[in-house]
């Protein structure tokens, strides 16, 4: 096994197919509105994160399958897919980008076996992200987190409901799993759909990152909620770390009900204001198909760190 390097572009309208797929009504991503935000250092739309690593998903599962990768991830029941990513730069229409997917690292440990991928991303040769994918038994991220207790309260709440106490409430958005959309998702990806989905062999199967990035229109529809100004105080994505339960995914079908639920765990105020959101995405019984940890920046931060 060898590291496997490839370089792919994305256009316009591929960001544009993936944010409306997604319900990204991100002003970043907007070909017409990107120039409304106050200093806004990109010079252009940028593609989608959960865009960016849906395409690593795709790498990956195909270093896999060349690999005989699956044999081991089924022996060993490492159920759980688990990505950490920091962001690094941007990436805008019609950049080179390279996706670098260093060689297979095996863990053979009966107590705590797992198969690990060093992965980097460099837009015009710098680098936009890094970090890394893992199979695992147990999730990486939240493994605490539980839903059984609450029972089937969510399907009682209105969609952008706040749940639970008040000073520390979950935010809801509903959303239903499509299988069109599932599909543009890849497309504007640069996945060919047919890894997941083909009718003609009857292959219906969601990729991991697409239920993830509802991630991204919950936090954006509670930022409008609370009056946040995307013009003149945009909030960007530094890291996610994302666990997937692979097993329930493999039951996903198109128009389940998904309760996407984010909440502001910390708040790190210091020279920047970085705040750490925790998010699931449940499914019937509140099992929790994602878990996630999301750390995001105000742009004017970064500028300032820049400017020094």
């Amino acid at each position: 096994m060898v590291s496997q390097a490839t370089q792919v572009q994305f256009s316009q309208v591929h960001i544009d197919i993936a944010r409306n797929a997604t319900d990204d009504f991100n002003l970043f991503h907007d070909s017409h509105r990107w120039a409304r935000i106050f200093q806004n250092p990109f010079h252009g739309p940028i593609a989608l994160g959960f865009q960016i690593e849906s395409l690593i998903e795709n790498k990956i599962h195909q270093y896999r399958l060349e690999n005989n990768e699956n044999n081991f991830i089924t022996k060993n029941n490492l159920n759980f897919s688990n990505y950490q990513f920091s962001f690094a730069n941007a990436i805008k229409p019609g950049q080179n980008i390279t996706i670098d997917v260093k060689e297979t690292k095996i863990a053979s440990d009966s107590k705590n076996p797992s198969l690990s991928n060093r992965v980097s991303v460099k837009s015009d040769n710098k680098l936009a992200l890094i970090g890394f994918k893992k199979e695992t038994r147990l999730p990486l991220f939240l493994s605490e987190s539980k839903f059984s207790t609450i029972g089937d309260v969510l399907k009682t709440y209105s969609d952008r409901s706040f749940i639970g106490i008040k000073e520390n409430s979950f935010f809801l958005k509903r959303k239903f799993m499509n299988v069109s959309d599932a599909k543009n998702f890849l497309c504007g990806s640069l996945v060919d759909q047919r890894m997941f989905f083909d009718e003609l062999e009857n292959k219906y199967q969601f990729p991991e990152i697409f239920p993830c990035a509802f991630i991204s229109c919950a936090l954006l529809e509670k930022f409008m909620m609370k009056k946040l100004d995307f013009e003149r105080s945009p909030m960007v994505y530094l890291s996610h770390k994302i666990s997937i339960d692979r097993q329930l995914l493999s039951t996903l079908k198109s128009n389940d009900r998904l309760h996407v639920l984010i909440r502001l765990q910390t708040e790190k105020k210091s020279q920047t204001n970085i705040q750490v959101y925790e998010c699931y995405g449940l499914l019937e019984n509140n099992a929790i198909l994602f878990r996630a940890l999301v750390e995001l920046i105000p742009l004017e931060d970064i500028l300032k760190t820049v400017k020094k």
